[in-house]
């Protein structure tokens, strides 16, 4: 368990990328703060990114001369605009949100439970945190997907029986994809859909710990 706990699993841009296979041509997407933001690079044309603060239509990440102050993201991230974008008030941006208007959402998590519990704007022992429009997403996005590490800073389980940390929704996750596995949420538990190259699902279910249902299929992810 020891050498589980900190053997390295794959980078966050893989992480992005199979997140970004989950989205197709016409989904309209919100991608949370940290992580989630890299899916944006990934994207295949036709998928629209819709951000809390009013945009419709954006790009990657931008870099150098691409960066633009007054075109950043709802985490403060500079991003580029793709043809047809448009820009609207924060208000009709949340109205699209808590209308089930968004396909699907990608959210950071810091812990995440096997009856898809997902835990992501507070850390109580630091003493701060900030819910943003979180508890919109999980409540009107019609698919949630939590993009996370596996495990916390010290090794330990981040996909756990029951959250410990303040909670953003309840039985709103559907997917998780992280940087060992992907898991599937469902009525019947937890089911191992694909584990990183170099992993096995012995491995996984060691550093995981709700019980894990491992299929014929399981299969390594693909990028």
């Amino acid at each position: 368990m020891t050498q589980l706990s900190s053997r390295p699993g794959i980078s966050r841009e893989l992480m992005a990328v199979r997140a970004a296979r989950e989205l197709r041509p016409g989904m309209y997407v919100n991608l949370g703060i940290g992580l989630p933001t890299l899916v944006s690079n990934f994207i295949d044309p036709g998928v629209i990114l819709q951000a809390e603060n009013g945009m419709l239509g954006y790009g990657p990440l931008a870099e150098g001369p691409e960066r633009d102050p007054d075109l950043i993201n709802a985490g403060g991230q500079y991003v580029t605009m793709l043809p047809g974008a448009c820009f609207f008030h924060s208000a009709d941006s949340f109205a699209m949100i808590r209308g089930g208007h968004i396909d699907v959402c990608i959210l950071g998590a810091l812990q995440v439970s096997e009856k898809g519990d997902l835990a992501n704007w507070m850390v109580p022992e630091r003493g701060i945190g900030s819910i943003g429009g979180a508890m919109d997403l999980v409540t009107g996005a019609r698919r949630v997907v939590a993009l996370m590490e596996h495990r916390d800073r010290q090794g330990r389980p981040k996909i756990l029986r029951e959250c410990t940390y303040p909670l953003t929704g309840r039985r709103v996750v559907k997917l998780v994809i992280t940087d060992l596995a992907v898991i599937e949420v469902t009525p019947d538990g937890m089911v191992l859909r694909e584990v990183a190259p170099g992993w096995t699902p012995e491995e996984v279910q060691a550093v995981t710990e709700p019980r894990l249902i491992v299929p014929p299929d399981c299969r390594e992810m693909a990028f």
